[in-house]
């Protein structure tokens, strides 16, 4: 495998097609895994290239089929293989906002609780020890409702962005070419 081509192609260089398969996925080819080694060197060149240009990967397959066996679609394979990555960060991004929703009623309800216990330890008590008390719960309130803004300020934008790679991902035009033989 080696480095890009132009601004948005990935060149790989194959020995032969079952390279870029998970050797323990016993489903061939385009029903199967992507060897993770494949999947990363793809997905790092593609982080790398322009954002608004279209990806094309380039692969320099220097193997033949095995005699009696079919040889692989690996373009298919490929756009396939990232197409079902962007569906699964969609579920993903989906079930963070699902979650997202129930952890900020959750927290909207915890904060109210402490700030009306906060509110009648106000009117009820005076002191320092009564002052603790109320700014802890201020505190607690608010801690309450942290993680359900976080999820909704900052979690969900690591998933939009895989989405987006692996779609670009899966609408890449594959090429395969034999490779030129080396010149030793």
């Amino acid at each position: 495998m080696s480095g890009e081509k132009s601004d948005a192609t990935i060149e790989l260089r194959l020995a032969n097609s079952a390279q870029l398969f998970n050797t323990l996925d016993p489903f061939p080819f385009s029903e199967g895994d992507i060897a993770a080694d494949a999947e990363r060197y793809i997905v790092e060149w593609a982080q790398e290239l322009p954002k608004d240009a279209a990806i094309a990967i380039l692969i320099h397959l220097q193997g033949t089929a095995t005699p009696g066996k079919p040889h692989p679609d690996l373009a298919t394979a490929l756009t396939g293989w990232f197409a079902a990555k962007a569906r699964a960060e969609s579920q993903a991004l989906r079930a963070l906002f699902r979650d997202g929703r129930l952890a900020f009623l959750i927290g909207f309800a915890g904060l109210s609780f402490c700030l009306f216990l906060s509110f009648l330890l106000t009117q009820r008590s005076e002191g320092p020890f009564a002052r603790v008390v109320q700014e802890s719960l201020v505190i607690i309130g608010w801690v309450v409702i942290w993680r359900p803004a976080e999820m909704f300020l900052y979690d969900w934008l690591p998933l939009l962005r895989r989405k987006r790679l692996y779609q670009r991902l899966a609408e890449a035009k594959v090429t395969i070419t034999p490779a030129a033989p080396d010149a030793s």
